[in-house]
C-alpha cells in the first residue's frame, strides 16, 4: 500500500517505520527541514516508572519495540540504563514502598534501595537522600539524533521519501477512491492511508480535517549542561515526581500531598526533576508544565535555579555551566485513559494526535497500534 505520512516527528517516524516493516511504501511529509517540536525537546526517555497499569502493557512492549529498533539503528543511541527516583522524606519512601507491593512491581523493575546501594550503582550521587527507587527497566535515546538516523535506515530500503520544508495544505478524496493531498510546492501526492500526525500544531489542515480535537497544550522548560565530566549510570528523578505520575496515586500519596508542600517555586510551576545524561557527556534536566494558553514566548529564571539546587544536593557537587534552555509545547488527551486520539476523518484518512510527555516512551507501540488498526 502506499502510505502518507504528515508531521515528521516521532509519532509519524514511529509510523513509517511500522509500515515500512510490514512491507509498504511511504512518503513522509515535515513542514520543517527537521522536526522541531516536543520530539527533539524531550529527555529521550523511555520512561515505565510511574505509569497506571493502563498503560504499562504498551509502555513495555514500546520499550521492547525501542531496543529492536536501537538494534537496528545503533545511532539512537538506545540504552537500558535504567532510573533511580531519589527521596529525601520518610513520606517520599512510603509511596516508593506502597508502589513496591503492587502485584505489578516486579513487571516495572523496582527495587528500593538504600543510599550505598544507590552509590554503588550510580557514583554520582553523592548527595543527601534516604533512598532510591530503581526502575531497571526505564531507557534512554538521544532525541536530538534519532529521527534522522531512523530516516535514513528506512530510505536504505528503497520504499521511504522523506520530504523535507513541505507543508500538507489539503487531503481529499477523489471519485475514483484514490485519497489526494496537496502540499505547498502544488506537488500531488495519490495515496491509500493517509496519516496526520500534527504533534501540537492542531489548527491548519488537522483541525480542517479532525475540528476541535479532544486535546490540550502543555508547555515545558528545560535545560542542558557542558559535559559532567563523569558517568551518571542512570537516569534520576527526585520525590516530586511521584506527585506527576498517575502511577504512584495511592493513600501513600495522598498523605504525602497533605503533609508536605512542593517548594514554591516547584509548585507553582507544577515542577518535578527528571535528568538524563547525554551520550556527550552533558545533562538534560528539566521540567515544568504549564496548561494555561496563551503560552509566555519568554522562559522564566525561577524553575531553572530550582532544577540546579535539587540536582546539585542529589549530586553532592557543582553542576557544569548551562549551555542551553528551551520551552516546547506538547498536546496531551483530555481522556485519561487514552494513550493517544486517533480521529478517522474519512475511509483511510486519519489525524493522530495528543501522547502528552509520553510521546517519546510510547512512540514505537502507538505505530504498531494504528498499523493493526488500520490493518497495514
Amino acid at each position: 500500500m502506499r502510505i502518507l505520512l504528515i508531521g515528521g516527528g516521532i509519532l509519524g517516524t514511529a509510523h513509517a517505520d511500522a509500515a515500512i516493516r510490514r512491507g509498504h511504501d511511504v512518503v513522509h511529509l515535515e513542514r520543517e527541514s527537521e522536526a522541531r517540536g516536543a520530539t527533539v525537546r524531550n529527555f529521550g526517555l523511555v520512561w515505565v516508572s510511574g505509569r497506571t497499569d493502563l498503560e504499562l502493557a504498551a509502555t513495555l512492549r514500546s520499550r521492547e519495540l525501542w531496543a529492536d529498533l536501537g538494534a537496528r539503528v545503533p545511532e539512537i543511541g538506545f540504552r537500558a540504563n535504567g532510573s533511580i527516583t531519589l527521596l529525601r522524606t520518610e513520606a517520599e519512601v512510603a509511596v516508593a514502598r506502597e508502589a513496591l507491593a503492587r502485584k505489578d512491581a516486579d513487571d516495572r523493575g523496582f527495587a528500593l534501595l538504600d543510599p550505598d546501594r544507590v552509590r554503588a550503582l550510580n557514583p554520582a550521587l553523592r548527595g543527601e537522600f534516604l533512598a532510591g527507587l530503581h526502575c531497571t527497566t526505564d531507557a534512554a535515546v538521544e532525541s536530538r539524533v534519532a529521527l534522522p538516523a531512523i530516516r535514513r535506515h528506512l530510505a536504505a530500503t528503497g520504499r521511504y521519501r522523506f520530504l523535507s520544508h513541505t507543508e500538507a495544505r489539503s487531503v481529499t478524496r477523489t471519485p475514483g477512491g484514490t485519497i489526494r493531498a496537496r502540499d505547498d510546492h502544488g506537488t500531488v501526492h495519490d495515496a491509500d492511508v493517509v496519516i496526520v500526525c500534527p504533534g501540537a500544531t492542531l489548527t491548519g489542515l488537522a483541525r480542517e480535517l479532525a475540528g476541535e480535537l479532544p486535546l490540550r497544550r502543555v508547555r515545558l522548560q528545560m535545560m542542558q549542561t557542558a559535559p559532567l565530566g563523569e558517568p551518571l549510570t542512570t537516569s534520576i528523578a527526585d520525590g516530586d515526581s511521584l506527585r506527576y505520575y498517575p502511577g504512584f496515586a495511592g493513600e501513600a500519596l495522598d498523605h504525602l500531598v497533605a503533609t508536605e508542600p512542593q517548594a514554591t517555586t516547584a509548585a507553582r510551576h507544577r515542577m518535578q526533576l527528571l535528568c538524563v545524561q547525554r551520550l556527550h557527556g552533558g545533562l538534560t534536566i528539566g521540567d515544568t508544565h504549564a496548561y494555561d494558553e496563551p503560552f509566555p514566548f519568554d522562559v522564566d529564571e525561577d524553575p531553572y535555579e530550582h532544577l540546579v539546587t535539587v540536582t546539585e544536593s542529589l549530586l553532592g557537587r557543582k553542576l557544569p555551566p548551562v549551555v542551553k534552555r528551551w520551552a516546547g509545547v506538547y498536546s496531551q488527551c483530555l481522556d485519561p485513559t487514552e494513550l493517544v486520539h486517533r480521529h478517522r476523518a474519512d475511509d483511510g484518512i486519519w489525524v493522530i494526535a495528543g501522547p502528552g510527555g509520553r510521546g517519546m516512551t510510547l512512540g514505537p507501540v502507538l505505530g504498531e497500534q494504528t498499523a493493526d488498526l488500520l490493518g497495514l
